[in-house]
């Protein structure tokens, strides 16, 4: 129950990142279309989260002291941009244009997820 609330959480606030940040857009024919692109998308999305920035976080982990963190906002880019162009691959109607829309939308992702975390948590069904 709790990857679904998860899942479903990472959908809204990549809805709600191409309602903000221009340059992020998902262009669905209908309400219904556009809801499941974008469930598709965050499945993409959490998984590359979750494969990929571990490996980063150790290959890059001088990069990120360097900098104080702030290499952190790059890779989180970078991996936004990778969602677009599996989101493209897949043919679903999703679009990130630039690394400066990918970069602000991660932050804008990365705040609305956790704000809606905060709201809704994800162990409703622990007691």
């Amino acid at each position: 129950m709790g990857f679904l609330i998860r899942l479903a959480i990472t959908a809204v606030a990549l809805w709600i990142t191409t309602l903000i940040v221009p340059g992020v857009d998902v262009h669905g024919r209908s309400g219904g279309n556009t809801a499941l692109t974008l469930i598709v998308v965050a499945l993409i999305f959490g998984v590359i989260n979750a494969v990929l920035k571990p490996l980063i976080k150790v290959v890059g982990c001088v990069f990120y002291l360097l900098t104080l963190g702030l290499f952190a906002l790059v890779v989180n880019a970078l991996l936004f941009l990778l969602t677009d162009r599996i989101a493209r691959g897949l043919d679903l109607p999703f679009q990130v244009d630039g690394f400066w829309a990918a970069f602000w939308g991660a932050i804008v992702m990365t705040v609305v997820t956790w704000l809606i975390s905060v709201i809704v948590p994800d162990n409703l069904d622990r007691r």
